[in-house]
């Protein structure tokens, strides 16, 4: 198949993947959309929101839409690195078997991930930069393709262990999920307080994920739109000379390069979706909120003033 019929048959899969989750998901659109970004740029995403939110619902309906194999871990403090990766038992013939963990999947829900120690945490940062796993000197590939999906609970922050700045990097995309409006919660309401069965069927195969996955490093961006992107991060970072202000005065810490890349992925990935064979401005600026929100620090001012990233972004946009 050529890569223009690829492009077509993409935005039509995608399309039909969307409707499918819908019949589970009420809103959260553009959520879904930029999950769908995110797997297509093969990045990981951090939804950020209260409980109750369907977070959960959400990654599982995805998975089962996509034909996926999805396993969930509930990160807790007593969590130990070999509950995620697995671990080595001594079998009957007394020779040390490697008993796979729940990483070994192809989307993987990391729940809370706030709620477990660093060490643990650190245990995650090697599956989802590598793309596997190493245990008693031995390196163990994970399955392609392979996705962490983690929440974070934004509310009551005793007793938890926030990311650090480097494992942030790690995720393509940070969402903020928000409540339903009234009518989309009034929808909700209806549909889970009644009997009723609803069969999701998948609509991509794994074999098509990993071809729209390459087919979207293949699209051509135009010089002017990372020159757009890499300015774009640039202006995040205080003591650069472009920076603007409010750069300077709010923030401690802008952007690394990982930024401009995946602002580069997620813009072609959007492009595709929208049935366009190449990225522009436009497509870097719809992506820009969700890739830079958890990789600008800001000081002690902007925590005061309670400015947010969003704003921030906004501004530079």
């Amino acid at each position: 198949m050529s890569d223009v019929a690829l492009a077509k048959e993409l935005q039509q899969n995608i399309a039909a993947l969307k409707q499918e989750v819908a019949k589970i998901i009420i809103g959260q659109d553009q959520i879904v959309h930029e999950i769908i970004l995110a797997i297509l740029g093969g990045g990981h995403a951090l939804l950020i929101g209260v409980p109750g939110l369907a977070k959960t619902l959400m990654v599982h309906t995805l998975a089962q839409s996509l034909g996926l194999d999805f396993k969930r871990v509930q990160f807790t403090p007593d969590l130990m690195p070999s509950d995620i990766l697995g671990t080595e038992i001594l079998d009957e013939t007394r020779h040390f078997k490697f008993i796979k963990g729940p990483v070994f999947t192809h989307i993987l829900l990391a729940d809370e991930i706030n709620r477990t120690p660093p060490k643990t945490q650190a245990a995650l940062l090697e599956a989802m930069q590598e793309k596997q796993v190493s245990i008693a000197n031995q390196n163990f590939k994970l399955a392609q393709p392979f996705f962490v999906l983690a929440t974070q609970n934004p509310i009551e922050q005793e007793g938890t262990y926030p990311l650090p700045e480097a494992q942030l990097d790690r995720f393509m995309f940070a969402l903020n999920l928000d409540y339903p409006s009234f009518e989309e919660e009034v929808a909700v309401v209806k549909n889970t307080t009644i009997t009723k069965d609803v069969q999701i069927n998948p609509v991509i195969s794994q074999t098509q994920i990993l071809a729209y996955q390459s087919l979207v490093r293949k699209v051509p961006v135009a010089d002017n739109v990372i020159e757009y992107a890499v300015k774009l991060v640039g202006k995040t970072r205080p003591k650069s000379e472009q920076a603007p202000e409010m750069v300077q005065k709010y923030l401690d810490w802008g952007a690394g390069p990982r930024a401009s890349q995946n602002l580069i992925l997620g813009a072609k990935a959007h492009a595709l979706i929208q049935g366009k064979l190449s990225p522009d401005i436009e497509d870097v600026k719809a992506v820009a909120k969700g890739i830079l929100r958890h990789r600008i620090l800001l000081n002690y001012k902007g925590e005061a003033e309670d400015i947010s990233p969003d704003k921030i972004i906004e501004d530079l946009l």
